[in-house]
């Protein structure tokens, strides 16, 4: 569910929710804030909280958007907590799921995220250590190269690679003609 348009920060976003959910999002607010490494920034990302590398320290995303590594939002049905870290990494992906078997608890999970109704579905712990073990610097190189895999970052690869290319071959003429 998106937050109402007046909804401007992490407080109000809280603040705009039913007492139950407000409670549940709010305890793992609290969790993600303990555990997040310095250098990423909390605010409102695509109608979430969200804790991202901001534009004032990276700005050449390919959508304009700062870099999200965390978010949190309450939905119709459930809350979702957006751990892009483990769904990027498959041996984190298997440190969460190894994390909610360990605990007894069913793991509900969408495409990069868990679905939770209470801070008790979830084995805490685990989640703020998946949270604090990757550093914002770690981040932003995991960005870099999840987007030299895309068709513009090929594009934008064979642009630097044409340049030194196309010296080398200019110098090769360039020494045949002083032969």
């Amino acid at each position: 569910m998106k937050p109402p348009s007046n909804v401007k920060t992490p407080t109000q976003y809280i603040a705009s929710l039913p007492a139950e959910r407000a409670k549940a999002i709010a305890t793992m607010r609290a969790l993600v804030n303990k555990h997040i490494p310095r250098g990423y920034d909390e605010c409102l990302v695509w109608g979430t909280i969200g804790w991202t590398i901001p534009l004032s320290r990276y700005p050449d995303t390919y959508n304009k958007q700062p870099i999200c590594y965390v978010a949190l939002s309450s939905q119709k049905n459930y809350c979702s907590l957006y751990l892009m870290g483990a769904f990027w990494s498959a041996s984190q992906l298997e440190e969460l799921k190894t994390a909610f078997k360990a605990a007894g608890k069913k793991l509900d999970i969408g495409k990069c995220c868990v679905h939770f109704q209470s801070p008790d579905d979830l084995p805490l712990e685990a989640i703020g250590q998946l949270i604090s073990a990757i550093s914002s610097e770690k981040w932003i190189e995991m960005y870099e190269q999840s987007r030299l895999m895309t068709k513009a970052g090929q594009a934008q690869m064979a642009k630097q690679v044409a340049p030194s290319a196309s010296k080398v071959a200019a110098k090769r003429v360039d020494t045949k003609r002083r032969r």
